[in-house]
């Protein structure tokens, strides 16, 4: 037998898919918001008794009757495939956010001198996460994506069963940041699973980390640049940031198997693994673990401990990577010595902006003109190749530009 709570769920479940498909199930689609309606009484008496004042609770909730839909279908969807390295380093660190970092740096100096001073952690790497965050800061001004944060968890915390208890505990944070005054309920925003601002704070990490760094009385990371970024330093020094110290080194290793695990630099240099742009190892006696994420055909790195430290901030690999990597380049560095391997030739951002408006333009390609290459473009191209009779790669490549700017 079902809960009457699971019952309301599969009936919520079944009513949408009509909606969307008949566009029917009207009755049944007020019985599911009034189930909404329900949850959100009783879960007043959850957030009071753990400190929400009645007109915290009341003022956050007003308007917001049913769940949000479009937060469930991003819960649920899975992606087709799992984006291929080269394609994942490749929207993120390029040409355009290496140059808004710079500009942004020059821009934000005595804020980033101020930072640096009090937490210790590398401005670039501040810049880099801002980057990768919230194309400093577009992503904000992106109604499509950003929702509104209470009414966004209370849809996870009701009809979510795997992020049920995230929800929950994410919402009660919520709450009491809009009981503190940092924000107000208008202004509370945040992607589908809650996380806010221009450094993309999930409640509960807000609580923990944020910083009023530009002394408004407010920790405002929606609207202060300088709080924001104080609030990823803050979190980086919290979790063991070592200062004056880089996050890893570009190297080139030998044909021989290596060992897994931390070894000191100049372990790892005996071995024959050595930096890619000929330097020494400036400490020799750090411990650097080796990572290959292309496998040997692509570069590799030893990675020290500031790299586990942004894993902190987001626990994948790719994610550090492409921060470092973002970050020295911000900082003026040239990029990789050795490129990672793809299958075509590729193309900048600027590119593949003019790509998707050409595909956009003949009809293969709905999505946004952002100069990423994700599962959309990917698709659009392969429309493309079938459509003149080529093998369908799906790669967003000089080839394929050159092919469309021609039709």
């Amino acid at each position: 037998m079902f809960s009457p709570l699971a019952l309301r769920r599969r009936a919520f479940a079944l009513c949408s898919t009509l909606l969307l498909v008949f566009g029917l199930c009207t009755t049944a689609a007020s019985a599911a918001d009034q189930g909404f309606e329900n949850w959100i009484k009783e879960f007043r008496k959850t957030a009071i008794a753990d400190g929400i004042s009645p007109e915290v609770f009341d003022r956050a909730f007003k308007g917001i009757t049913s769940p949000d839909q479009w937060v469930l279908d991003k819960a649920s969807y899975q992606p087709e495939f799992k984006a291929p390295v080269w394609q994942y380093f490749d929207n993120r660190v390029q040409k355009r956010a290496v140059r808004m970092g710079r500009a942004k740096k020059e821009q934000l100096q005595p804020w980033l001198d101020k930072i640096e001073r009090r937490f210790g952690v590398n401005p670039n790497i501040l810049l880099a996460i801002w980057s990768m965050e919230s194309s400093f800061g577009a992503i904000l001004q992106n109604d499509t994506v950003m929702r509104n944060v209470v009414r966004s968890l209370a849809t996870l915390a009701y009809a979510d069963p795997k992020r049920k208890k995230f929800g929950r505990q994410q919402l009660l944070a919520a709450l009491k940041i809009l009981q503190t005054g940092d924000i107000d309920e208008s202004h509370l925003t945040g992607s589908w699973a809650g996380a806010m601002g221009h450094t993309q704070f999930i409640p509960t990490s807000y609580q923990a980390y944020a910083v009023d760094i530009d002394g408004d009385g407010r920790r405002d990371i929606w609207n202060s640049v300088p709080d924001a970024l104080a609030t990823a330093a803050n979190l980086l020094s919290q979790n063991g940031w070592r200062k004056g110290e880089t996050w890893g080194y570009e190297v080139t290793i030998p044909a021989r198997k290596l060992p897994a695990g931390k070894l000191t630099l100049r372990e790892w240099e005996k071995l024959g693994v050595k930096r890619a742009n000929g330097k020494p190892f400036p400490r020799p006696e750090d411990k650097a673990e080796l990572k290959l994420p292309a496998g040997r055909e692509g570069p590799a790195f030893l990675m020290l401990k500031n790299f586990f430290v942004i894993k902190r901030y987001n626990n994948s690999d790719r994610y550090a990577t492409a921060v470092g990597l973002l970050a020295d380049q911000i900082g003026g560095g040239s990029g990789l010595v050795r490129d990672w391997p793809r299958p075509f030739t590729p193309i900048d951002a600027a590119q593949v902006e003019e790509l998707q408006k050409l595909l956009k333009a003949r009809g293969f390609y709905q999505g946004e003109i952002d100069g990423k290459a994700g599962s959309g473009t990917r698709k659009a191209i392969e429309a493309f190749q079938k459509s003149i009779g080529v093998e369908q790669q799906g790669f967003p490549s000089k080839e394929v530009l050159e092919r469309l700017r021609k039709k």
